[in-house]
């Protein structure tokens, strides 16, 4: 039985990729037809529009071909125009703070509630206080950015509450300096619950029979949580943060363009806003093309430089 398992497994390693794939089709169709339409999804929304970016390196207008005997190519001139520009250095130094801000103080909120749920003795209790740090994640942006309009405003619930501590009753989103700050605040509030989830099913996989030998030898909760519980989720918060820097030049415009106006483009102005207004605005879709593409191809770069400082370091990477 052995050598025949042997030959087979022997066939198959000298089979073409092409036959392999058909072999694995035909043995595995019911896997592919649920995968078939996630991969038609992708298809059309993602990669077909790549090849869109073309523009980036034309002069293009709605009346005029991306390709053939129209189509006015110009290199790398809307780059160039973006690099030089005075709103270059104001929304790459705008995108950069913001989410820089944004890893530093949320990328830790979603696993010190997972661990401090997940150390929740009585689980009924557990449940509701997941539902209630769950529920912001489920807010409309829109409805979202009027809830935070209303409560920053001069007379709002919040600039109430602060200026019972000596802070100035104003508009906040009027402040450039403070919009960073509501920026970062809301983005905790609205996702470190749906955040928690993936860190919450890590701690499932945890060895019970680990925390029994560690009381045993006296450890309490911190020894326990420090020395066996985070090590234990460290592949899960790397890969989770690889994915993260991959998002370091794209601060959402939704959230931006809802919040922000002329008083505060100096601090909430970033690459995402900028494209909006040019592109859709200003209808000048190379430039705002250009503009996106140097921001992806930037955040490629850092996932691609954190993946392989993480692989070096503690062996864990996306690939």
């Amino acid at each position: 039985m052995s050598g025949s398992k042997k030959a087979t497994a022997s066939a198959g390693r000298n089979m073409s990729f092409t036959a392999r794939a058909v072999r694995d089709i035909k043995k595995n169709y019911e896997i592919y037809l649920i995968l078939l339409p996630v991969v038609i999804f992708y298809l059309i929304f993602h990669y077909a529009p790549m090849g869109g970016t073309v523009i980036a390196f034309q002069d293009w207008r709605a009346s005029r071909p991306m390709f053939g005997e129209g189509a006015r190519w110009v290199g790398f001139k809307h780059f160039i125009s973006f690099f030089n520009s005075y709103y270059f250095t104001r929304v790459l130094r705008n995108t950069v703070t913001i989410s820089i801000s944004t890893l530093i103080w949320g990328f830790p909120a979603p696993v010190l509630l997972a661990l401090l749920i997940n150390e929740l003795k009585n689980k009924y209790y557990a449940r509701v206080v997941q539902i209630i740090v769950y529920l912001p994640h489920f807010i409309s942006m829109v409805v979202l950015c009027g809830m935070i309009t209303l409560f920053v405003r001069d007379n709002g619930v919040v600039t109430q509450v602060l200026s019972l501590f000596g802070f100035p009753k104003q508009n906040m989103l009027q402040n450039p300096d403070l919009f960073v700050p509501i920026y970062v605040i809301s983005n905790i509030w609205q996702g470190v619950g749906w955040g928690s989830i993936i860190y919450l099913a890590a701690l499932t996989g945890v060895d019970q029979q680990l925390y029994e030998a560690a009381e045993i030898d006296g450890a309490g909760k911190w020894k326990q949580t420090l020395h066996i519980t985070i090590p234990c989720i460290i592949p899960t918060i790397i890969i989770q943060f690889i994915m993260r820097t991959g998002q370091i030049l794209s601060v959402g415009q939704e959230k931006i363009i809802l919040l922000y106006n002329e008083t505060t483009y100096e601090t909430a102005d970033v690459i995402s806003s900028f494209v909006y207004r040019k592109g859709l605005i200003e209808n000048d879709q190379s430039y705002a093309t250009a503009v996106g593409l140097f921001n992806s191809v930037i955040n490629f770069v850092i996932v691609a430089i954190v993946n392989k400082i993480s692989g070096t370091l503690s062996e864990t990477s996306l690939w």
